[in-house]
């Protein structure tokens, strides 16, 4: 009984730490991001359905307060496996094609939005948001695509493809889409 009550322990520790995670976008001195403080989350910080918490953020801003830039029609989101976050290689093609943009149109900068369907809580659909982003975002970095061009953002499932509630519908809501802006 006492190991039982202290694996549960450590389990629910272990999930308030991937939840409330351990960075935080805010400025300053790494103070911890508070999701009731409506500061931290004008800010972009985690919950806030703006750039995942502290990736792709640089010192020059968000990208998408710059002007975008029209997609190409070739490029077409990543979709992703149920609870999965990374990219199948049936979906690799579609990753390539948006390096080559990148790669062809150098002042060019992307931001990879991380989506999911509506199953699981919400703290859950924005991390793993997260984690669908940053892998089109390593993926593209595997491809030789600058880092410092590609942000990534979660909006968990706040928005879906589909508003079906149906295997369907939650096929398309799990993905990645691309936005584009016009960089220096």
């Amino acid at each position: 009984m006492k190991n039982t009550t202290i694996r549960f322990a450590m389990a629910v520790a272990a999930v308030a730490a991937l939840a409330t995670g351990c960075r935080s976008n805010k400025p300053g001195e790494g103070a911890e991001f508070d999701p009731l403080n409506p500061e931290d989350v004008a800010l972009g910080g985690e919950g806030s359905g703006l750039f995942a918490p502290g990736e792709g953020m640089l010192p020059g801003g968000r990208f998408d307060q710059l002007p975008p830039v029209a997609a190409p029609a070739e490029v077409q989101p990543v979709y992703f496996a149920y609870n999965d976050s990374a990219v199948p290689a049936s979906e690799s093609a579609k990753v390539g094609t948006v390096a080559a943009f990148l790669t062809g149109n150098p002042g060019v900068v992307l931001v990879v939005e991380g989506n999911c369907d509506e199953r699981g809580t919400n703290e859950y659909n924005m991390s793993l948001g997260e984690y669908r982003a940053q892998a089109v975002r390593d993926a593209l970095a595997a491809q030789g695509i600058d880092g410092a061009r590609v942000q990534t953002v979660s909006y968990g499932e706040e928005r879906p493809a589909n508003p079906g509630h149906d295997e369907m519908a939650w096929r398309e809501n799990r993905r990645a889409d691309f936005a584009f802006y016009q960089g220096n």
